[in-house]
């Protein structure tokens, strides 16, 4: 049985079933997308950019279509997912407008005179290993800036996403890409090993959890590989004080709740000073208490199922863990009866070290709330976590707020806003939340040869005898 289906999260039937990539296609994909980087390469960069721009007019032509796979596959209530799919196009057309002047050649006044000229150069066939969270707007993060500088990709996406990862493929087809040079393969980790391994390929980027970026870390570095990888998140929201406490816990809900609290860079550690704790944990409370999660195609839903039953499950094992040593659990930390990977809106708070959700991602509507002293202590604690994605910082003192961000030990904060993401801003993580920057000029910079190229200046002829 093929590991890669389509399974409803919502109702929890199997939709549809695909075989997994032989490993002898395997070897036909790889020699595919190294021959097709020989050409791709090639190509006038211009011509490159205007078959992004048109990937970004598939994308829109096709939203609706490509708004109810993600549904079917992961949960994403509709409109959210139309969102992903605008976001998607709006990266694919970013690097068509602005790759070519990321690629122009920089001239260095070097010692000596002459030339000096770098080249930026793609490096060859590369693999994206890509999250189902996500479905479109992962792959375009990777796939936009490498396709323009004139790499070629193999794309394993998550097995619960199929149908989505062809859709993929097929609009980059129809938008005119050469064969070879964007390759949808349905491999297993064991396969994936390989293909890092081969000399054929140049790079990897996951983005993922921790334990599968170790895995790819540890092979690429084995085969002297470059990767990128953007990996979880525990991303505090620190809540310094507030003149409309009301909005702060809006912002808190959404900041939380987006795709059903499956995001990386979401908002998870709730991290508030004393004077505010006790209105913010009842007003956020509140206010979770009310989402409800429903079918993803009403119109009216706030948040859907889990993207599978076996996501659900590990996060109420997690709340459980919480709650039997002690945390107080203020709303929600329950599976919702009936069919479906549903799980309640979530609030916990007096969580300590020793519980799993101290830790650990929770990666779903599940959110803990602390109380902090002061300023001090909050950077303290939101720097304890082993991760360091995002963050937000919230306070009426603007520079207060930016004192704070510029000592937290992230690869992102935002000042009194939630986490977001958007073409021209750079996107990654430090310590175990990964490694390399996606999106803006960053994102050009990761598989890429900076290439030198000198012409030393003529020396004088010597007089003769």
């Amino acid at each position: 049985m093929s590991a890669y289906k389509t399974v409803n999260p919502a109702t929890g039937e199997t939709l549809k079933e695909f075989e997994q990539t032989t490993d002898a296609d395997i070897q036909d994909v790889m020699a595919h997308s190294h021959k097709a980087y020989g050409s791709w390469r090639s190509t006038a960069v211009e011509d490159r950019a205007a078959i992004l721009s048109r990937v970004a007019e598939l994308y829109k032509e096709r939203k609706d279509e490509l708004a109810a796979t993600i549904t079917m596959e992961m949960g994403k209530v509709t409109g959210q997912a139309q969102g992903e799919v605008d976001l998607s196009a709006s990266i694919y057309q970013y690097y068509a407008d602005k790759g070519p002047q990321y690629m122009q050649d920089d001239t260095i006044d070097a010692v000596g005179g002459g030339e000096a000229v770098v080249r930026t150069e793609a490096i060859g066939s590369l693999i994206g290993i890509m999250p189902w969270n996500f479905p479109y707007y992962q792959v375009a993060r990777f796939a936009a800036p490498n396709l323009l500088l004139g790499n070629t990709i193999m794309l394993k996406h998550a097995e619960n996403c199929p149908q989505s990862a062809l859709a993929i493929e097929q609009i980059f087809k129809d938008a005119g890409l050469p064969e070879g040079a964007y390759i949808n393969v349905f491999a297993t980790k064991d396969q994936i090993a390989d293909m890092i391994a081969d000399p054929r390929v140049q790079g990897v980027s996951l983005t993922g959890s921790e334990r599968a970026g170790s895995a790819v870390a540890e092979v690429a570095g084995r085969n002297l590989k470059k990767y990128v990888l953007e990996l979880g998140g525990s991303d505090p929201f620190i809540v310094l004080d507030s003149d409309d406490l009301d909005k702060t816990v809006k912002a808190a809900v959404a900041g939380r709740m987006g795709n059903a609290g499956q995001s990386c860079v979401a908002a998870k550690r709730f991290i508030v000073q004393e004077k505010y704790y006790d209105d913010f944990v009842e007003k956020f409370t509140a206010k979770m208490s009310k989402m409800k999660p429903n079918d993803p195609t009403q119109a009216d839903t706030r948040f859907g199922p889990m993207s599978s039953q076996s996501a659900a499950d590990g996060l109420i094992e997690q709340i459980k863990d919480a709650v039997d040593k002690g945390a107080t659990l203020r709303t929600g930390g329950h599976h919702v009866e009936g069919p479906g990977a549903f799980v309640e809106a979530t609030v916990l708070t007096d969580v300590t070290p020793e519980m799993r959700a101290y830790s650990e991602e929770l990666f779903g509507p599940a959110a803990v709330v602390y109380k902090v002293a002061d300023e001090e202590e909050a950077i303290e604690l939101a720097n304890s976590s082993a991760y360091g994605l995002g963050g937000s910082v919230f306070s009426t003192d603007t520079d207060r707020a930016k004192s704070v961000a510029q000592r937290l030990e992230t690869g992102m904060v935002w000042i009194n806003s939630v986490t977001s993401t958007q073409a021209d801003l750079p996107f990654g993580g430090v310590k175990r939340s990964g490694v390399g920057r996606e999106l803006a000029k960053y994102g050009m910079d990761e598989f890429v040869n900076r290439k030198l190229v000198r012409t030393p200046a003529s020396k004088p002829a010597q007089p003769a005898g």
